[in-house]
């Protein structure tokens, strides 16, 4: 069983409906989805606690989606701190244009990493 948690960077609360921020680290909010064998499994959105910050927004999210466990990040484009923090623990970023939905979006991802297949971005349960 192939597990593991995709984080959007999101302008709401609109879960699937939502769609894509055109920024990172100060996006309104993060549609959180856990993906089991290729399907969408259960979903949170999370209020950015960075998206107020003038700087150094891009960390506190990377330390936010650390501590949530996420494997993959789907964003526009990241800033060189926010990036560099998360490929050091292991998180791909897939860009994804802004304003697709995040279904759209997250459908797209799953087929970015059933083709690239990655075992970094997967969990054994």
């Amino acid at each position: 069983m192939n597990h593991y948690r995709i984080a959007v960077a999101t302008n709401g609360n609109k879960g699937l409906e939502d769609v894509v921020s055109n920024v990172f680290g100060r996006a309104k909010t993060f549609t959180i989805l856990d993906v089991i064998d290729e399907k969408i499994d259960g979903m949170t959105v999370l209020e950015n606690p960075g998206a107020s910050y003038k700087y150094g927004a891009g960390p506190i999210v990377a330390k936010m989606l650390v501590d949530r466990s996420v494997d993959v990040v789907l964003a526009y484009v990241l800033g060189y701190g926010a990036a560099g923090l998360l490929n050091q623990h292991n998180i791909k970023h897939i860009p994804i244009k802004p304003n697709m939905k995040v279904e759209e979006a997250t459908k797209e991802a799953i087929r970015t990493i059933k083709e690239e297949s990655t075992n970094e971005i997967r969990r054994e349960d």
